[in-house]
């Protein structure tokens, strides 16, 4: 009996075992996913935390961006309230040219000339134009050069083609006379019928218009300071001698300039220019009524180009007659032909005469030949050589000429 009991109690024991291993085993479990329930709550809310910071986040910087626009625009409007700065309102350039000379009549080497160009605009209709020019380095007592105001006139636009002026400009009349950079023509010399018949580089002061007439053709009119000519000496009435430069300048006899110029074709400019004034004399001597005319023609087709230019004066009364500077004249041709970006070579033909209304030879007559050296396109190296056959020998000179010369 003792043996069955214990059996049984063993059995029993052995099941309820059996039964409370699974138990233990599920409690486990239960325990395991509550923790992963908590962990999981505990992420939520983190992350609802994390979304609801980057929320306000975001929420501060489209404020900051609002604000930033704002702000933008407000400096955008005081901006276009007060219009452009100075800087941009002002523009600078200029350009210089060195010559060294070896000629019959002189060697020598010589800072030609130094100009320096401001502009300034006022307003969208009205503009300053400046240029102030040292020539030959040094100025004052005893030195050879000179301090000159060129160019200083005020430009206001009367309309999109028509514009008015009124200062100190340089004359409508020839091709050098308004862009003389160095850059820009061949030799280290201007041409001599722009500066003994043609008075290069020429400004005067006065009022203007100028403007568009049709597509292709457009003009110049000014009324300004004339001329006031020597009446006696080896200068007498010769145009270059008459140049007062507007300083304390004479004003009994104003002149009138005019000129008409065609440039509807690319490459190609045709021009004619006039000039009267009553008296170049300025009442100085015996009435001296003078007519300038100058036509000109510039083509350039490819590498070829060329410039010829004709200019004669008529000067009335029996003073200029006696020195038979009444008719005074020249023309130049000069081809041309750009071999490359860099190299340019040129030959110009000269024949002037500042005493035609003589019956003796007073003419002149030069020949130009050389190359142009472009380092960039507003820097040139320049070599010529030049012959130049006047009256009588004592007017002869010939030799070699070299520069350098830029703009900016």
């Amino acid at each position: 009996m003792i043996r069955r009991h214990t059996t049984r109690g063993a059995v029993a024991a052995a099941a309820l075992t059996a039964a409370l291993v699974p138990n233990a085993q599920a409690e486990t479990s239960i325990d395991s996913i509550e923790q992963t329930l908590a962990q999981l709550q505990a992420q939520l809310v983190a992350a609802q935390q994390e979304i609801a910071a980057l929320k306000n986040e975001n929420a501060q910087i489209k404020e900051q961006v609002a604000a930033t626009g704002e702000a933008v625009e407000r400096a955008e409007h005081e901006a276009a309230a007060r219009g452009p700065s100075w800087t941009e309102k002002t523009s600078l350039g200029g350009y210089g040219e060195m010559h060294w000379n070896n000629l019959q009549s002189k060697d020598e080497i010589d800072f030609h000339r130094f100009v320096l160009f401001l502009g300034y605009e006022f307003d969208e209709k009205t503009r300053l134009f400046t240029e102030v020019e040292l020539e030959h380095s040094l100025a004052g007592e005893g030195k050879e050069g000179e301090v000159e105001l060129e160019q200083a006139y005020i430009e206001r636009d009367l309309t999109d083609t028509q514009h008015a002026q009124a200062g100190l400009f340089l004359l409508p009349v020839g091709i050098l006379n308004e862009h003389h950079e160095p850059d820009t023509f061949y030799g280290v010399e201007r041409n001599p019928i722009e500066s003994a018949i043609i008075p290069t580089t020429w400004w005067e002061g006065g009022v203007g218009l100028r403007g568009a007439l049709t597509p292709g053709w457009n003009y110049n009119l000014a009324v300004h300071s004339g001329l006031k000519v020597p009446v006696s000496g080896s200068s007498a009435f010769l145009p270059r001698s008459g140049r007062q430069k507007v300083s304390e300048a004479v004003a009994e006899d104003p002149a009138a300039t005019a000129r008409i110029r065609y440039q509807g074709i690319p490459g190609l400019e045709l021009a004619l220019s006039g000039q009267y004034q009553d008296d170049v004399t300025q009442s100085t001597g015996d009435r001296a009524r003078a007519f300038l005319w100058e036509a000109h023609a510039v083509l350039q087709r490819g590498p070829f180009g060329l410039r010829a230019l004709y200019a004669a004066w008529d000067i009335g009364g029996d003073q200029a007659e006696s020195f038979g500077r009444d008719e005074q004249n020249g023309w130049y041709v000069e081809p041309s032909w750009r071999l490359n970006d860099q190299w340019g070579v040129f030959a110009r033909y000269n024949r002037w005469d500042n005493a035609a209304g003589d019956s003796t030879d007073s003419k002149f007559r030069q020949i130009d030949v050389g190359f142009n050296y472009w380092l960039t396109d507003q820097v040139v190296l320049k070599l010529d050589y030049m012959d130049k056959n006047g009256p009588t020998s004592a007017d002869d000179d010939r030799g070699v000429n070299a520069g350098v010369g830029f703009s900016f």
